[in-house]
């Protein structure tokens, strides 16, 4: 299901996705097929690890990059999730062959 709610979304995002729920910035957001798709592949990765441990995933790889990198959007550029949602966004079809835990892929070492 996809809200608009411009109040929650900071500057720099223009969706979040808490399952089931896509929050988008802007009405005009819903037709960036490439946005929606990246937001799918998020939600498709919170069905896997259900949401709490989505979200506890995210925010300790997030720190954990945040004191590698000492920059915040290196950090969240380079969280698994955030990695394999941003290497299939232009991938229309991606949903429909992707494995299961296909984020894995993308942990670094």
């Amino acid at each position: 299901m996809i809200v608009i709610l411009p109040q929650i979304i900071s500057k720099s995002f223009s969706a979040v996705t808490i399952y089931p729920f896509i929050f988008l910035k802007h009405q005009r957001c819903k037709k960036d097929y490439v946005l929606i798709n990246h937001e799918l592949i998020h939600i498709q990765q919170q069905k896997e690890l259900f949401w709490l441990v989505f979200f506890i995933w995210y925010l300790a790889e997030y720190l954990i990059k945040w004191m590698y990198y000492r920059n915040s959007y290196m950090a969240y550029r380079n969280i698994s999730f955030e990695r394999e949602a941003y290497v299939f966004e232009n991938d229309l079809d991606y949903l429909s062959r992707r494995r299961f835990f296909a984020f894995f892929r993308f942990v670094r070492r």
